[in-house]
């Protein structure tokens, strides 16, 4: 029980899966809000404000996807 790590183990503890659980439900939340609210704004700058926070909700759900995905290679 006294092991002594120089490094941390490279892995994913449910503590870890919780909260990329719920990095990716804010995400998705989001991103669905301005997905849907686009098709209702008129004005231009707007729109590309509300296209560039869902073109970013996506990359941070891509993002939980491939950490998920590749395991401990989350690098």
């Amino acid at each position: 029980m006294d092991k002594e790590y120089k490094k941390a183990p490279e892995i994913l503890t449910g503590k870890d899966l919780d909260y990329l659980k719920d990095i990716f439900g804010w995400n998705y939340t989001s991103y669905k809000f301005t997905e849907d609210a686009i098709q209702f704004i008129d004005d231009k700058e707007i729109t590309k404000v509300f296209t560039e926070c869902r073109n970013f909700f996506y990359e941070n759900m891509n993002t939980v996807l491939n950490i998920l995905e590749n395991g401990d290679n989350f690098e």
